[in-house]
């Protein structure tokens, strides 16, 4: 692979990204209002931290699959419902980026110092959990408690996720099978909520907001493997957080995993043996067999099935105002590969 400069690769990431952008720009205008609205109704000791992480929380992806889930045109008129809920699902987000970031010990996220590195790790805990708990504030708001009970099994969910993950770190007996749950719960199970409920909100068919939750799950499986890419084989100064975080907290994700399947057994035993010793010089080893083998690319292949997944689950409702553009997000997941190719 030939590295990117910041630029270079910013734009790649661009391209893609302003065409679907543009058409929710409204969307995400009101959405951000309305989170910043939202940090008055908090107490006054947590406002200057909800608004620090506010202020480095990305492209907004989550929000905008809502938007696009629900769409119906440029003047939808569910626009309000559609906000509040991408609110809910974007604090939902937010809250799990603080916690893992703890849990990861990472120092910056978006070019900037985590909440957990800025506040310090206690008061990160807290500042997750003020999130997590105004999101369901917000969630049983709606007419509706689908919104509420989904968004709450969601949280859960993703909160097994990371349990799961956590205690199943320096093991080393992960399974394919196993990862993709990891990643079903941590990743894909925001997306999906987030593709589901906001067809659902916007009034179309059930049998639609179940396709739209399927486009949902494997965009956020893919998207999950993109970061999993990026974690080995991206430039940190490139994509602007803490990198290598993976293998040095034991996590073995799924590039890792191919390279334990072609290692020849005997110095795949020695490099787990030296793992399970607390050796800190074997991630680089393993960092470096990596290139050895064409991982980098079967990873890619799995990403790109995944997304093929995603845009058949809606491609029966082509009909749909939601459809083609659902497709465009699935490209927008696509080109992020640019970043570190």
């Amino acid at each position: 692979m030939t590295p990117r400069s910041q630029s270079e690769a910013d734009s790649v990431a661009a391209a893609g990204f302003s065409e679907v952008y543009q058409p929710v720009k409204s969307y995400l205008d009101d959405l951000d209002i309305f989170l910043q609205s939202q940090v008055e109704q908090l107490e006054p000791e947590v406002q200057q931290h909800v608004r620090y992480v506010f202020g480095h929380s990305g492209k907004r992806l989550r929000p905008m699959l809502v938007a696009y889930s629900g769409w119906q045109g440029p003047a939808e008129n569910c626009a309000k419902d559609l906000v509040m809920l991408g609110s809910v699902i974007e604090l939902v987000h937010l809250a799990t980026l603080v916690h893992d970031d703890i849990l990861d010990e990472a120092e910056t996220r978006h070019r900037q110092e985590t909440a957990a590195k800025k506040y310090g790790p206690a008061a990160a805990v807290l500042i997750g959990d003020v999130l997590f708990s105004h999101a369901l504030k917000l969630a049983s708001d709606f007419d509706t408690n689908e919104v509420c009970r989904s968004v709450a099994q969601a949280t859960a969910r993703v909160c097994a996720g990371e349990i799961a993950q956590t205690y199943q770190r320096g093991e080393v007996n992960y399974s394919r099978e196993f990862y993709f749950r990891v990643i079903q719960l941590k990743t894909a199970e925001l997306f999906e909520v987030s593709c589901r409920l906001g067809a659902k909100i916007a009034g179309y068919s059930e049998a639609f907001s179940e396709a739209a939750g399927l486009f949902g799950r494997h965009v956020g499986i893919a998207y999950q493997i993109f970061d999993d890419l990026v974690d080995l084989y991206a430039d940190e100064s490139v994509i602007g957080k803490t990198l290598g975080t993976d293998l040095a907290k034991g996590k073995f994700t799924l590039p890792l995993l191919l390279l334990l399947e072609k290692l020849p057994a005997e110095e795949r035993n020695r490099l787990l043996a030296r793992f399970k010793a607390g050796d800190q010089t074997v991630s680089a080893d393993f960092t470096k067999r990596l290139h050895d083998f064409p991982i980098f690319a079967e990873v890619v292949a799995t990403f790109d099935a995944e997304l093929a997944k995603a845009t058949d689950a809606v491609a029966p409702f082509s009909e749909l105002p939601p459809v083609a553009s659902m497709q465009q997000i699935a490209e927008l997941v696509r080109a992020q590969l640019g970043r570190i190719q």
